[in-house]
């Protein structure tokens, strides 16, 4: 596992060291968005919406739109003067029991690792959190973010979870609980008797994700079967795009070139849309022409070099290359 986040543990006096690593991971299947005909993926640019351009992430900061329409436009200055102290320091503030803290403030779960020398006064708030039998509530910041946290102990390691501030839980506003609804005794009672039956102690090892064992299952079948689509290696275009100036310069030697290469290039899409080896097997075939032409009689090298004098337009260039490929 890789840390996130270092700072220590404030402890009344007592500062631990200590390193935060996720304590999960998903394991769902993710899928990329693709094109369907040959399972090339979709790309996403960042682009401004004035102006159309492509933005570099240098150049993109964080905005908040006022509700006149005017955006406020924060740079990673303006974040680092803000004031922070729980930036690199968990702060604990009180200990409660830990059923008086509602699930759904829950979050996201993070493991502490005594840093350092830290492991002595590390085992020391251990400890004493297990005999209490209390967590402490304490106050940090993860990506400029402060969250409310409950600290306790699991399999002998503390334990993070980061919480929601009391404003951030919504409030259940539902047309039904304020009808009175009213059940039964009997109803109740078969109730009451089905959860009985069906209690017992939670082991999380008895349960599986029968989606993705089904995805899993498909997506194997499918590679098994051969239905896989074989990505061919296609340049990076978003160098293109931000080198521009390099591709306008080779715009520009293209359009001066005249009779070269790209002008053959051009050509060839017009006759063979698919067919992007055209413009190398047109240039093979010139000197298997010129070979041809000096076997020819006398009367035929007049006619070549009549063809010759016409050669320099623009039409006359697919001459040779159609009659060698009569000959082939």
């Amino acid at each position: 596992m890789r840390s996130i986040w270092r700072g220590a543990v404030s402890f009344g006096l007592v500062s631990i060291g200590v390193k935060l690593y996720s304590a999960t991971e998903d394991k769902d299947i993710r899928f990329h968005q693709v094109h369907v005909a040959d399972g090339g993926r979709i790309k996403y640019r960042r682009v401004c919406s004035i102006d159309g351009e492509e933005v570099e992430y240098g150049d993109i900061g964080k905005g908040y739109e006022l509700p006149d329409g005017q955006v406020v436009v924060l740079t990673d200055e303006d974040f680092d003067d803000l004031p922070l102290s729980t930036r690199r320091e968990i702060e604990v503030l009180q200990f409660v029991a830990q059923d008086e803290i509602d699930p759904i403030m829950f979050e996201k779960t993070y493991y502490l690792e005594p840093d350092g020398p830290a492991a002595r006064p590390y085992v020391l708030l251990r400890e004493a959190l297990e005999n209490a039998g209390q967590v402490a509530i304490t106050k940090i910041a993860i990506r400029q973010r402060e969250s409310l946290a409950a600290l306790r102990v699991r399999d002998g390691v503390l334990v993070l979870h980061t919480m929601r501030w009391p404003d951030e839980i919504r409030r259940p506003d539902f047309a039904f609980l304020d009808e009175d609804i009213s059940v039964r005794p009997q109803e109740l009672k078969m109730a009451e008797a089905l959860i009985s039956s069906m209690t017992g102690e939670f082991d999380a090892s008895e349960f599986s994700d029968d989606y993705r064992e089904a995805m899993t299952a498909l997506l194997e079948a499918k590679q098994s079967g051969g239905e896989v689509q074989q990505v061919p290696e296609v340049a990076d275009e978003g160098a293109a795009v931000v080198d521009l100036m390099s591709a306008l310069r080779r715009s520009v030697e293209r359009a001066r070139g005249g009779a070269d290469d790209s002008a053959a290039e051009d050509e060839a899409p017009a006759e063979k849309p698919a067919a992007k080896k055209a413009p190398a097997k047109k240039a093979a075939a010139k000197p298997a022409a010129k070979t041809a032409a000096a076997k020819k009689t006398t009367a035929a090298k007049k006619t070549a070099t009549a063809e010759k004098t016409t050669a320099e337009k623009p039409a006359a260039k697919k001459a040779p290359a159609k009659r060698a490929r009569r000959r082939a």
